[in-house]
């Protein structure tokens, strides 16, 4: 579909589930679905402001996020409302199901920031991740989580996200 096309976006919803539970939902339109790799923008869905300290998360901010059916991670550019880009929030998940118009992807607490200028890379939620229980109740997806991490803040310190987010 172009920029110009008269089409309807075509709508998914993202399901955020955490710990057997629905974190969040919300609608996002749909870019690309190659099979293996789902792409979706949509605006900030949280209430009001978040700040992080190191980014905060605005109405006006627009996240275009990269989703996979074969790793264990999201990648979400994280846009403000001019169009200006504040970085990369990582999510290190199960790989991501989509079932018609819902994608549903389980967050297994770990996370990494990026910053837009690359000064700035940080893991994020480490001690969440070691009492969540996870590495007790299913080791093998502890140890993917753990790589998955591993992989991304490479990649984040190794020039960014050109190359898998093309």
């Amino acid at each position: 579909m172009s920029a110009n096309s008269a089409e309807p976006a075509v709508l998914l919803e993202v399901v955020l589930v955490k710990a057997g539970r629905t974190k969040i939902r919300y609608e996002a339109a749909l870019l690309a679905d190659d099979g293996n790799r789902v792409a979706v923008r949509a605006p900030w869905a949280g209430e009001g402001v978040r700040d992080f300290g190191f980014v905060r998360f605005e109405p006006g901010d627009v996240f275009t996020e990269y989703y996979w059916r074969d790793r264990w991670y999201s990648v979400k550019e994280v846009r403000d409302s001019e169009g200006g880009l504040k970085g990369w929030y990582c999510d290190i998940t199960r790989p991501a199901t989509r079932s018609g118009a819902e994608l549903v992807v389980e967050d297994l607490d770990l996370d990494l920031w990026r910053s837009g200028d690359g000064t700035a890379v940080i893991r994020l939620d480490e001690d969440e991740f070691a009492e969540s229980g996870l590495t007790e109740r299913d080791p093998e997806a502890a140890a993917a989580a753990v790589a998955a991490l591993d992989e991304l803040e490479a990649l984040a310190r190794e020039g960014g996200f050109g190359t898998l987010l093309a």
